[in-house]
């Protein structure tokens, strides 16, 4: 084979039309070998080309005539010292950490690992086996794609309503997908599930992680599977099980589900987790990062470089701090965007990636990359704003660009509604803005990403069913997931037909969700809540690919019913910016009235007093349409009505509807356990009884004939 010097840049494997570049970083490699691998089936290369050339710490070499689905791994030579942080093995076949395409998913073996298993000195003895039949395999990808006029959507933040879901979850059991293409790329983006999805009125699907990733040895061998997919091995790579035409073709299959949702008006995020890989502790497995280059791509213990510094909870956590694995990083985001046309990313455990040394520090460098770069500056930002390391939890601190998951919302709405006492005047907080964690850094309201559900816990339908978490399907002895969860079970753990408990979830049900969808800031559905999906009380189902992750579209009467008050409340949200507003609300006299209220059952404003009282279970947020003075991108006026919401989280409370220069009479909008539209006008000051878990929506009326 012709083998010419290449191009240190880019990184990876680069075809041109009539060859290939092969690109890898090592800073402390003896040596580099190209492996070509002529089937997926093959236990050994066909052809091995030693990469000659190095510039600077990236070894490169040219190989023409080599072309796309050409499968590929590396050898590299140094030292086994994990004492000085280095574990070279060439015994052990690498992924490339560029690779744009996995064409072989790894078997699990015991050559995958660097050092001997059953050793007494663990994994300071390194083994001598051969993993190439069992590694994973690069393959070399055309990225030529036929865009055709896609666009992307730019959706407003504050008209963003978020739809979080797991690309193969979502359609495994659709029945009107056809069933070759159930729980794929190509499956989310058929007509059923976009139909579904424009019902919704959501605006942006988020997806949880497509990098390709690792299932979990102790999984496997389980009979289980990483199904959430935060376990990354390839950052460029989509993940090759959710491709119909099988593992290289993941990339045109992502790329035509991202066409299809654009063409439907829908923004596309995923779930990236930039904070670790899939080779996990000192005693893991070597397939990519590990071999190439431990020392650089790691953060080591500095006492000990044996062991890592283990910020994210998975035994490992990538070194932004050096300028190579921070290059990976952005290279992959920017890749992401410009090739695969997603409209932004959402950042697992996003507090580690602020960690330059050791410390977490929000003028990192990574955060200084993505404000200047053209492309990354410019798409949906969002923080998971914690780590699990020493003063990991940083809500309300990432730079002006970023959105944060808000993790005190969610908290502070699943109490106020399970009727915690004293919660009210954090409730009050988190549905008007979260103003206390970002207005001081001149953020918007929009900052705040609110969810009552997501992923990583309960679904909606759990959430009212059970008391205390049910994991033992994950073969950890329930020892797994959140242990607090602020959830009830109206009565009786798991499903129930009694007509009492029933009642009570559909209520909380209902409360939750208009709470979200009437919170100032973006609000975040988990895919399936809207369905009533059950997990069957596992708050931590990420090894769980059946059905009890999967959406079950067989509904039943109630759960059409809960359906369309979905449905129903969306589209209230986005009919109404009072709801959705850019700036925060502040209790400030506008015109004739305060931008918002707070009401007190007896109809007057709520004092100090009022906020510290714990017995106290309902409020009201009085929104003044007067006061709202807002433009649009273009400069124009934009109006709305004078609003009541009404939050009960009690019993029954008789409750006066308050007087305000802008609501002379009210009229009823809906209820979440009544949404149908009730005639006439109720006089300001008439007292009216609030149905217990419920929120009330009033519109004010104008009085007739123009009066006063």
């Amino acid at each position: 084979m012709r083998l010419w010097r290449g191009r240190p840049y880019p990184l990876g494997a680069t075809w041109d039309g009539l060859g290939t570049n092969f690109a890898l970083y090592s800073e402390h490699a003896e040596a580099v070998e190209l492996c070509l691998f002529a089937n997926p089936t093959d236990a050994e290369p066909e052809q091995v080309v030693e990469l000659r050339e190095r510039t600077g710490p990236v070894w490169h070499a040219y190989l023409p005539g080599v072309r796309p689905g050409q499968l590929y791994g590396y050898r590299v030579y140094g030292p086994y010292d994990p004492s000085r942080g280095h574990r070279f093995n060439p015994r052990k076949l690498l992924l490339d950490p560029y690779a744009k395409a996995v064409g072989r998913r790894l078997r699990w073996h015991d050559s995958l690992y660097g050092y001997r298993l059953g050793d007494p000195r663990e994994d300071l003895v390194p083994d001598d086996r051969d993993s190439a039949p069992y590694a994973p395999l690069a393959a070399v990808v055309e990225d030529a794609f036929e865009w055709g006029d896609d666009r992307p959507p730019e959706v407003p933040w504050e008209e963003t309503v978020i739809y979080e879901t797991h690309v193969k979850g979502i359609s495994r059991l659709h029945p009107d997908v056809p069933e070759e293409l159930r729980g794929s790329y190509l499956a989310l983006a058929s007509e059923p599930i976009v139909d579904h999805l424009r019902s919704l009125a959501v605006t942006t699907v988020q997806l949880l992680p497509v990098h390709a990733h690792v299932d979990d040895r102790a999984l496997v061998d389980r009979g289980l599977t990483n199904y959430w997919g935060y376990n990354p091995l390839a950052y460029f790579a989509p993940e090759p099980d959710y491709a119909v035409g099988g593992p290289v073709e993941a990339v045109r299959e992502f790329k035509m589900m991202v066409r299809a949702l654009h063409a439907a008006g829908f923004e596309v995020i995923v779930d990236v987790v930039y904070n670790h890989t899939g080779e996990g502790n000192h005693l893991g497995p070597t397939l990519s990062f590990r071999g190439i280059d431990n020392a650089s791509y790691y953060k080591l213990n500095p006492e000990d470089p044996r062991y890592y510094m283990d910020y994210t909870g998975t035994g490992n956590t990538l070194d932004l701090g050096n300028p190579y694995v921070l290059q990976l990083v952005t290279d992959s985001l920017r890749y992401w965007v410009a090739e695969m046309h997603v409209d932004g990313f959402r950042f697992d455990l996003a507090a580690s990636l602020a960690r330059e040394l050791y410390e977490v520090n929000m003028l990192s460098a990574f955060f200084k990359v993505i404000q200047q770069d053209p492309v990354l500056s410019r798409v949906k930002l969002i923080a998971e704003p914690w780590d699990v390391g020493p003063g990991g939890y940083q809500i309300g601190n990432f730079p002006w660009q970023w959105a944060e998951w808000n993790g005190r919302y969610r908290d502070a709405v699943r109490r106020f509604w399970r009727g915690d006492p004293g919660t009210l005047a954090e409730f009050a907080t988190r549905i008007s803005g979260s103003a206390d964690l970002y207005e001081r850094s001149g953020r918007k309201p929009f900052a705040s990403v609110n969810f009552v559900t997501s992923h990583d816990g309960f679904t909606l339908q759990d959430l009212v069913s059970y008391s205390r978490k049910h994991n033992e399907a994950n073969g950890e002895g329930n020892r797994d997931g959140a242990e607090e969860n602020y959830s009830t079970n109206c009565g009786v753990e798991g499903p129930s037909e009694d007509p009492e408990v029933r009642s009570c979830r559909d209520r909380l049900k209902r409360a939750l969700v208009a709470t979200l969808l009437l919170s100032q800031g973006v609000p975040m559905l988990l895919g399936g809540d809207e369905l009533s999906r059950t997990q069957r009380g596992n708050n931590n189902a990420y090894c769980q690919d059946n059905e009890v992750s999967w959406y079950a579209w067989e509904l039943g009467e109630e759960e059409k019913r809960f359906l369309e008050f979905v449905r129903a409340i969306v589209a209230f949200r986005r009919r109404h910016p009072n709801f959705r507003r850019r700036e925060f609300l502040r209790g400030e006299e506008v015109g004739p009235c305060r931008d918002v209220t707070w009401v007190h059952p007896s109809g007057r404003e709520m004092t100090e007093q009022d906020w510290h009282d714990p017995e106290l279970r309902a409020v009201g947020m009085l929104l003044c349409g007067w006061a709202f003075s807002e433009r649009d991108a273009r400069g124009r006026p934009v109006t709305d009505d004078t609003f009541l919401v009404v939050f009960n989280s009690g019993r029954a409370v008789r409750f006066v509807l308050p007087r305000a220069p802008a609501a002379w009479s009210w009229e009823w909008a809906w209820c979440s356990v009544d949404t149908r539209r009730r005639a006439g006008l109720v006089a300001a000051g008439s007292p009216w009884l609030a149905p217990a878990r419920t929120v009330t929506v009033w519109r004010a009326a104008r009085p007739p004939h123009g009066g006063d």
